[in-house]
């Protein structure tokens, strides 16, 4: 899937994601400006770096509409979420955390992770196959650099 992360007006307060599926299908939502890379972009990274085909991003490749994907990431009633679709959010909501306070404390981060997956009925994932600071916490921080160097009106394409 292809995602186009474009940056709206200097003025905006969103910036837009679309997503066009291998089969020419697509699907797009605007993206809140919050001082840190934008949530959708944070489950790009973290998507992809621990391999998630049924994450946010992953149900929206096999053909769920954003809106959709974004209700079902969310909604902690859904007991058929699947796990990679919970980890997925509650991973990116830990990692916004992280971002906010402006460092990575693992320990923060872990409760977090907790947390977040306990609201869903599920247990937190092992992650000891990762670094989450290096393999996570600074992916996002380098791909915000390069986010903060897209020209307003300008986009950055993605492959997933």
């Amino acid at each position: 899937m292809k995602l186009i992360a474009t940056k709206q007006g200097k003025a905006d307060k969103y910036d837009s994601l679309r997503c066009i599926r291998k089969d020419g299908s697509e699907t797009k939502t605007s993206m809140p400006r919050q001082g840190i890379l934008p949530h959708d972009l944070i489950h790009y990274v973290v998507e992809t770096a621990l391999g998630y085909e049924y994450g946010f991003l992953g149900l929206v490749a096999k053909g769920s509409d954003i809106a959709f994907a974004m209700e079902q990431s969310h909604d902690v009633q859904n007991q058929k979420n699947v796990r990679q679709t919970i980890y997925a959010e509650a991973i990116v909501e830990s990692l916004q955390a992280q971002l906010w306070s402006g460092d990575f404390n693992i320990d923060q981060f872990l409760v977090g992770l907790e947390s977040a997956c306990s609201i869903r009925g599920q247990n937190a994932p092992d992650l000891r196959s990762i670094y989450p600071q290096i393999d996570l916490y600074d992916a996002v921080l380098e791909f915000f650099e390069r986010w903060k160097q897209v020209p307003f009106h300008g986009h950055i394409e993605l492959e997933m």
